[in-house]
């Protein structure tokens, strides 16, 4: 279980189990996702600085980005990691120093090659129009031929399960071609994604009996069962994994690699990543969801940040007593954080922890505290969510305790819009409020009711708090709480705002989509002038 295997560099530590990133090739392929040559680059660095053990680069047969990557991350020292090309099998009847495509993996500069090859005799007749003895022949000349050339080789074995479970011989046979021919590493691949868990500890168990060149496991997520097949697989002696970050790729995604990790870390003492490491993996995940442009999954395991998250009063009760009652694990381990929620389901104790958790001397105000609970489900009643909106809530309970100055005061506001016969639309917020002793009173135009408002606040603002000038707007939502009340519905508006080292959302609600977002425009704002002062 615990024996050392070689392959990355990995800062003194010994690693039980290499991890093989296929993020920036089989995690391109998912839906939506489309990576630059500089997304790949970025990523590759990342990736590295989690301290995984392979990095696959693409194919660099298919595409003039792929050549790009590879010339380019020669630039680039990596401590950890090294960068694999993928590529197939020579062609049928194609001698293998004449095969166009692997003479371009030779041309990217890697030292390591990862060749699949087929596995299923299904396949080899219907999808390749050749023999089943041609084929083997392909697997064995190329491996064969790169090994030649110097290079590490990894054989995948595509559709492999699937092929062992149609023709156990045959199966077997292509992984005999492969290790005669040198390859370092046999990787079983369930390409299909319908194997079950019990099947892969029986397939592997039996493949061990044939085989002592090490093995490794690429699952695919078709049956939900991607990263308890990975986990049975190092059970049952693979000492390679190959997935992906936040499990992207083709159809239902490939093993989700932030979750393999730290299970095999934390749950079964294997080595993976550098164990300094592991509080990466949270800032890691999240990074390439953005760098995809991509959601990033709350409640993805691990990395989510409703992995650790609480809502309901009695487990937090018990929280407050000791986090092992409704943690797996301590979250800051894998670089999250425990997260309280107050909302209508909340209890006394949620309300203290979240004090707590923002400095507030509250526990002394019990009957206060009561009354500020029964408030926050009043208004979550009437639609408003605190819950995904940190920032309007931590405003709340200052106002609540008396623990907030006000930065300004609102004394009017007017949107006017107007829709020409061109169709155009302009827009245009006047405001006037007071900061201290002086009174401001400005316009400004926006693209729409919600730009110009925000721009006019911000305009009248900004000559007393140029900190402002610092944050902006990354995402407004905007949800319709009750739709049979058709346009006259209570809507509620959610902003994420940033600044150059926090992110923080705010949240308003009203019948009224305008004065919804003055609510969150001002909070978000509020809490950044807030933030500023305590710190100056």
């Amino acid at each position: 279980m615990k024996k050392m295997v070689s392959g990355g560099k990995t800062n003194g530590d010994s690693l039980g189990v290499l991890i093989y990133d296929t993020t920036l090739r089989d995690g391109s392929q998912g839906e939506g996702i489309a990576f630059t040559v500089s997304d790949k680059l970025k990523i590759a660095q990342k990736l590295d600085y989690l301290g995984v053990s392979y990095i696959e680069g693409g194919w660099p047969g298919s595409n003039p980005k792929d050549l790009e990557f590879f010339r380019q991350i020669r630039e680039i020292e990596l401590r950890n990691a090294r960068v694999t090309a993928f590529s197939s099998t020579r062609k049928p009847g194609v001698a293998v120093q004449n095969d166009l495509t692997l003479k371009a993996l030779l041309d990217s500069g890697v030292s390591t090659a990862t060749i699949f090859g087929k596995t299923w005799d299904f396949h080899v007749v219907k999808a390749l129009e050749t023999s089943l003895e041609e084929n083997l022949n392909m697997i064995k000349d190329t491996v064969s031929y790169l090994k030649d050339q110097g290079m590490e080789v990894i054989y995948d074995a595509e559709h492999f399960f699937d092929g062992f479970k149609n023709n156990h011989d045959y199966a077997l046979e292509t992984l005999v071609a492969a290790a005669d021919a040198g390859a370092d590493f046999l990787v079983l691949c369930d390409t299909n994604g319908g194997t079950m868990p019990w099947e892969i500890e029986e397939i592997i168990k039996d493949v061990r009996e044939y085989h002592s060149i090490p093995l490794g496991i690429h699952a695919h997520n078709d049956c939900d069962c991607a990263v308890s097949n990975s986990i049975i697989a190092v059970r049952n002696g693979c000492t390679q994994v190959q997935g992906t970050i936040n499990g992207y790729g083709e159809r239902c995604g490939n093993a989700n690699l932030c979750s393999i990790i730290p299970n095999l870390q934390k749950k079964l003492g294997i080595t993976a990543i550098p164990s300094a490491n592991l509080k990466y993996l949270t800032e890691v995940s999240h990074y390439v969801a953005e760098i995809a442009n991509m959601p990033h999954n709350n409640s993805q395991p691990f990395v989510g940040y409703g992995a650790f998250a609480h809502k309901g009063g009695i487990h937090v009760n018990a929280l407050l007593k000791d986090s092992l009652t409704y943690e797996h694990m301590n979250p800051e381990e894998v670089g999250n954080r425990r997260r309280v929620l107050v909302s209508e389901l909340s209890g006394l104790s949620n309300l203290l922890y979240k004090a707590r958790e923002l400095g507030l001397d509250v526990n002394s105000y019990d009957a206060e505290t009561r009354k500020v609970i029964k408030h926050i489900k009043e208004m979550e009643n009437q639609g408003l969510q605190f819950e995904g909106a940190d920032a309007s809530l931590e405003l709340f309970l200052r106002k609540a305790f008396g623990m907030y100055e006000e930065f300004f005061q609102l004394k009017n506001l007017k949107v006017i819009m107007e829709k020409n016969e061109d169709e155009d639309i302009n827009a245009e917020a006047v405001i006037k409020l007071t900061i201290g002793e002086q009174t401001f009173h400005t316009a400004a135009e926006g693209d729409g009711p919600v730009n110009a408002l925000d721009n006019s606040l911000r305009k009248a603002l900004t000559e007393v708090y140029p900190q402002i000038s610092e944050m902006h707007l990354t995402d407004y939502k905007v949800r319709v709480l009750d739709g049979s009340d058709g346009t006259a519905a209570r809507v509620r508006v959610l902003i994420e705002s940033a600044d150059e080292n926090t992110q923080w959302s705010t949240v308003g609600v009203s019948e009224d989509i305008i004065e919804a977002s003055w609510q969150a425009i001002v909070d978000s704002i509020n809490y950044l002038l807030m933030k500023r002062m305590s710190q100056s």
